[in-house]
């Protein structure tokens, strides 16, 4: 009987071994759990209490030990992704410091003119870098230069044309053109490079592909780059509203907001990522005017609640999506503003909606301003000294590019334009070309021009 008794006991603490063993295997994510199930089961047993006990107590400490190298393995992780967080915040900290550092630094260098200068970009008639162009770029020292289809004549001219632009300047100098396609590209099949025709956008827009339209903006980056242009006057994000309208037409990418964000935004992109600037245009909306700003002064007149249920949308969308650069058309908005005032010339329109209600803190710069909207109604000195007031930071196309610095600089001495205005503006140009690298960014070869992969891009829309 005692021997029964011994045996039964024996297979009991054998049983419960087994049972405790099971028990910790399938709670090892659960530590508490696991000491108050075989605290009960030897509450119930009552047997051979001290030596199961230590039986559990030692796994116990075995799986508070691995949870304890667990635990402090993912504070390790946690505390080696915080640094790097910290690193990478430091870094883009840095970058950005660094970035401001070089624009107060080149600022703290440059003479009143040489701010003005960078606030000009200036077109030149003519395929060859001539004495007088040299002799006007080291005068005005501009901060952008403008091409035109009468300065291209073949790829290895254009190129070494751009190349001793570039290379008159200390500060990178943007090089830009109208690449929009359809009626509006400067560049076309050269005798020496097989550039391609780009569709018009409101084309493209009909296929509502933004896939497509990132791949066009990449076709048209990298065809631009090859020649060491850095920046293209688009995309067009008017609506095309009004079928009278004779000077975006086809231009548009559609006549809906919705249309015109969904495929501009990704061309933009595309051509941003693969080195060229994009420029939005043309604020506040030029696709619902009956008259062409070339020849004379739009009026559009919608109130500003209008305004900003269609036309504006695009803009803010731009806006949105970090715009280095939008251009301020000349139209008038009487309903918004209470004068006929061009909007380029409108503290109203470019401070006071474009980047007070608007939040644009990047590059404004006017259309052309020697377009008859403005030289019919107003004097170069008037032009010059509104627009830069109205908080816009680049003239485009002055008709004299050395007189328009002789003419702002006496704007500036006399009070008419404040200094500040100046430097405000010369930092946010600095600003748009360090943070694109223009200074280190590399262009592409003869090679990218032309591309199978090019053309079969292109040939998706008819």
């Amino acid at each position: 009987m005692k021997k029964r008794i011994i045996m039964v006991s024996f297979s009991i603490i054998l049983l419960l071994i087994i049972i405790l063993f099971t028990i910790i295997y399938f709670n090892k994510n659960n530590v508490v759990n696991l000491k108050v199930e075989s605290n009960n089961l030897l509450q119930v047993l009552d047997i051979n209490e001290v030596i199961i006990a230590e039986l559990v107590q030692n796994e116990l400490k075995e799986e508070i030990s691995e949870d304890s190298s667990i635990l402090n393995s993912n504070n390790n992780t946690t505390n080696n992704n915080l640094h790097s967080n910290s690193i990478n915040q430091v870094q883009n900290n840095n970058y950005y410091q660094t970035i401001s550092q070089k624009i107060e630094s080149k600022m703290n260098s440059m003479s009143l003119r040489e701010k003005i200068g960078q606030m000009l970009v200036i077109s030149y008639s003519g395929t060859n870098y001539t004495q007088n162009l040299d002799n006007i770029l080291k005068q005005v020292k501009p901060g952008g230069f403008i091409l035109f289809a009468d300065n291209i004549s073949t790829y290895s001219n254009t190129k070494e044309f751009i190349s001793k632009i570039k290379n008159s300047e200390s500060i990178p100098i943007t090089i830009g053109i109208d690449q929009e396609g359809g009626r509006v590209q400067r560049i076309k099949q050269l005798p020496d490079a097989n550039v391609l025709s780009i569709p018009d956008m409101y084309s493209l827009g009909k296929t509502n592909n933004s896939s497509l339209a990132y791949n066009f903006g990449k076709v048209i980056a990298e065809e631009l780059s090859a020649f060491g242009i850095n920046l293209d006057y688009a995309p067009v994000i008017d609506i095309f509203s009004n079928p009278n309208n004779t000077v975006i037409g086809t231009r548009a990418f559609g006549n809906t907001a919705e249309n015109v964000i969904n495929m501009s935004i990704p061309l933009a992109k595309g051509l941003k990522e693969h080195g060229i600037i994009p420029v939005y245009k043309h604020f506040p909306g030029h696709g619902d005017t009956n008259t062409d700003s070339h020849v004379e002064l739009p009026v559009i007149n919608k109130t500003k609640e209008e305004l900003y249920q269609r036309e504006f949308l695009p803009f803010k969308a731009a806006i949105n999506n970090n715009a280095d650069i939008i251009m301020v058309a000349h139209i008038a908005l009487p309903n918004v503003t209470g004068n006929y005032i061009p909007s380029s010339l409108s503290y109203d329109i470019v401070t006071g909606i474009l980047r007070n209600e608007m939040g644009y803190n990047g590059v404004g710069v006017t259309d052309a301003v020697n377009m008859k909207a403005l030289t019919d109604n107003y004097s170069i000195d008037e032009i010059y000294k509104l627009c830069i007031n109205a908080g816009v930071d680049i003239i485009l196309m002055p008709l004299n590019p050395v007189e328009a610095v002789n003419i702002i600089e006496n704007l500036v001495n006399n009070g008419s334009i404040p200094k500040y205005r100046i430097d405000e503006s010369v930092r946010r140009i600095l600003k748009m070309k360090y943070s694109n690298n223009l200074e280190g960014l590399k262009t592409n070869g003869k090679e990218k021009i032309g591309t199978q992969e090019h053309i079969n891009i292109i040939d998706q829309v008819k």
